[in-house]
């Protein structure tokens, strides 16, 4: 799976350029150093195959590289943390 990371948003495109999969987390103030994430989107054809799962990870990746911290509100996100404590200090 190929991935599409941009500023404040990884995206999975299908071949035809449709969003297939995504996760949005912009920033939560003018410092730029702490996002929100908001959204996390799987297309249904996708369900079920730990997509989402691996869309945190992609996440997780970015938040490292550029030392970030985020405040999970999208439900997904939120239970995803809880049940991956050793990226507590991720969060803000």
């Amino acid at each position: 799976m190929k991935f599409k990371h941009y500023e404040n948003e990884i995206v999975l495109f299908s071949e035809t350029g449709d969003r297939l999969a995504e996760i949005t987390f912009p920033y939560t103030d003018d410092s730029k150093s702490c996002v929100n994430v908001d959204h996390t989107f799987v297309d249904q054809s996708l369900r079920g195959q730990g997509v989402a799962g691996k869309l945190m990870d992609e996440l997780v990746h970015d938040l490292k590289d550029r030392d970030l911290k985020a405040v999970p509100t999208c439900s997904y996100a939120v239970n995803w943390f809880e049940k991956h404590p050793e990226h507590a200090d991720l969060k803000a």
